[in-house]
Parts: structure tokens; C-alpha cells; sequence
């Protein structure tokens, strides 16, 4: 392999994208991403161990940037620096985003992708913190200290997942052409109701 490592993992990813937006998550095999990015059969296995790890580097690339900036303010509130914290922050920190993707294909796509990952794992692999379920967590029970610890675990659970049916349809084939999605103001209302219902006996 002739070219250096960072340029062939940038021109393997900007090949899976292409081939995502174009064909949809269950049609792209490593062996169309390699040929794609013009590149020997070996290579996506090489720079990134797996499809599912080279997927997980796309959406670090993509999603990390969207995210990183509202959760570290955030994370920071929840420390008691600045101002106070409430929960409806931490979930509008979250669903804003995925409005954001919502608007375009591509954030469609990439919505799509981070679903399929991580309802089929519970995290995508070889991804930053904000990928995982721990700060998320702790952040809601320094807000919410009277819930159990395995409750804020399991609303948690219940509350990434409906966001990411919402946004991500990780039902459908693929999430090519945009669809009705609720205000977001009523998501973000919904969830951090639920978020914050009375602890149950």
C-alpha cells in the first residue's frame, strides 16, 4: 500500500459514506468500500479491524463534533460550575443534535447508522465518552439524587433508545427520504418527563 495511513483511512471513510448515502447500511459490503475508495481488499481491515469499526470511526468523524461542545458545558453545569443544572438541559443537549442531522440526507444517514450500531450493540465501538451510556448517567443522578442508581441506569436506557427509534429509524432499510418527526420541543418535553417521574417502590 503506497499511501500513507491517514489519507487512505480518510479516503476509506469518505468511501463508506458515499456508498452509505447512496445504498444504505445493509447494502455495503468492506469489499464495495475498498473498491470504492480505490484500494486493495485488505485495506478497511487493515486501518480499522472491522466494518463495524470503521463505522464507528465515521461517526466519531462526524457525530463527535456536534456533540463534544454541548455535552462538556453541560458536563460542567452538572459539577455545579456555572449555572444550574436541570435535567431538560442534559436532554435538549442530546435531541438538538439530532434535530440538526434530521435536516439533511447525510445527518439521516449518519442518524441511521448510530442506531443500527448501537441497538445492536449497546455502544459503537472505539468511540469517544459521549458514545457511552456512564457520564450520561451520572450526570442524571447528581440532578435526580433521591432515584436509585439502577433506575437512572434503566431510564436512561429507555430514554437513548427512543431517540435513537426516533431519529435513527433503525427499523426501516434506509434513511434516504425525510419523515415526520415530532417538534422538538415536544421530544425534549417528553423525555425529560420521563427522565424525572417519581422514583416507583
Amino acid at each position: 500500500m503506497t499511501e500513507d495511513a491517514p489519507s487512505t483511512r480518510v479516503r476509506l471513510l469518505a468511501a463508506a459514506e458515499r456508498l452509505f448515502l447512496d445504498k444504505g447500511y445493509d447494502q455495503v459490503s468492506v469489499r464495495a468500500i475498498n473498491a470504492e475508495a480505490g484500494l486493495n481488499p485488505g485495506a478497511a481491515h487493515y486501518h480499522f479491524g472491522s466494518r463495524e469499526g470503521l463505522i464507528a470511526a465515521l461517526l466519531e468523524q462526524e457525530l463527535s463534533p456536534l456533540w463534544a461542545d454541548r455535552m462538556d458545558a453541560v458536563a460542567r453545569r452538572s459539577r455545579g460550575e456555572g449555572e444550574p443544572f436541570d435535567v431538560r438541559d442534559l436532554v435538549a443537549a442530546i435531541v438538538e443534535p439530532f434535530e440538526e442531522l434530521a435536516r439533511t440526507e447525510k445527518g439521516r444517514m449518519l442518524s441511521h447508522l448510530l442506531a443500527r450500531s448501537a441497538l445492536r450493540d449497546g455502544r459503537p465501538a472505539h468511540v469517544s465518552t459521549w458514545f457511552g451510556a456512564a457520564p450520561f448517567e451520572v450526570m442524571l443522578g447528581r440532578a435526580l439524587p433521591g432515584l436509585p442508581v439502577r433506575q437512572v441506569a434503566e431510564r436512561w436506557r429507555l430514554a437513548f433508545t427512543l431517540l435513537l427509534e426516533v431519529y435513527g429509524r433503525s427499523v426501516a432499510p434506509a434513511p434516504a427520504a425525510a419523515v415526520s418527526l415530532p417538534e422538538t420541543a415536544t421530544v425534549i418535553a417528553f423525555v425529560t418527563a420521563g427522565l424525572t417521574a417519581p422514583p416507583h417502590p
